[in-house]
């Protein structure tokens, strides 16, 4: 690991936010969940968004549902951003292969450029066009965000983003995970110079470290959507906190590299706790 700022190039999940009717319940829970600290980014006078840190590290942000009543403003829900070099030329794309664009290419400042897409399928998708704010800088750490994955049925359900980003799909032990080409190397080149000895020295192919999300048939509940997983130090521990703090236990799940607990947070926002345990 070097000091050097984490960047995302083209086509790789580069931020999550979560969406809440009552940013200050949420504030709390996750302040108790995973130690996170909030700062607001934007100026007076416009709905607050708040960067979430966690050891002076960007991991998350936190945005207001509605300017209605918590009572009407909906369920919770954590947002996936993918990180693009050009918004307006993102959307084209988008629209070419059969997305709908939910919200238009905006300034948030000098911080970057935001839209909000619809696959076909109806998944929500978020694009950043970076500037001072590149992206989390904190992951795949206990309290940090670890992994996107796209809950929608079909066999056709990437063909949008193999269209938009030219993502791979390649079967890793009975799940299918994302590939973007060339991510490991730039990981390589800047923040993880010893990623290919790390993933070998817990017996994962090559391949993974250009994976940048996964992708299941199976949805939860609802339409499909992006799933957003942190990773934790030890799955029953956070999820039994996470319970104290007034979430629920959806499902609990181990894998040949994780054990995790998918919850709903107290604002009806679900995601998944990962305890990371690799192979023995």
């Amino acid at each position: 690991m070097t000091d050097q700022q984490r960047t995302y190039p083209d086509g790789v999940p580069s931020w999550v936010d979560l969406n809440t009717p009552d940013p200050g319940d949420s504030q709390a829970f996750y302040r108790g969940l995973f130690g996170w600290d909030f700062e607001t980014a934007t100026p007076p006078g416009v709905p607050p968004y708040e960067i979430a840190t966690l050891g002076g590290l960007d991991v998350g942000g936190l945005a207001p549902t509605s300017d209605a009543s918590v009572a009407d403003a909906g369920p919770a829900f954590w947002a996936t951003y993918v990180s693009v070099d050009d918004a307006d030329a993102t959307v084209e794309r988008a629209v070419a292969a059969g997305g709908k664009v939910v919200s238009y290419p905006q300034g948030g400042g000098d911080g970057g450029r935001s839209a909000v897409l619809s696959d076909p399928a109806g998944a929500e998708i978020r694009l950043w066009e970076p500037k001072r704010r590149l992206g989390a800088q904190k992951v795949n750490e206990p309290g940090s965000w670890v992994f996107n994955h796209l809950r929608s049925p079909g066999p056709d359900a990437l063909d949008f983003y193999r269209a938009v980003w030219g993502w791979e799909d390649i079967d890793m032990g009975g799940t299918t995970m994302i590939r973007r080409l060339g991510y490991g190397a730039h990981l390589a080149a800047t923040v993880s110079p010893q990623i290919m000895e790390m993933i070998a020295s817990v017996g994962a192919p090559a391949e993974f470290a250009d994976v940048v999300a996964a992708w299941s048939p199976e949805v939860a509940a609802g339409d499909p959507y992006w799933h957003v997983s942190f990773s934790v130090a030890d799955r029953d521990v956070a999820a039994a906190r996470a319970v104290e703090l007034g979430a629920s236990v959806e499902d609990t799940a181990e894998t040949e590299w994780s054990r995790d607990a998918t919850i709903v947070d107290p604002q009806g926002a679900r995601l998944t706790l990962s305890q990371f345990v690799p192979p023995t």
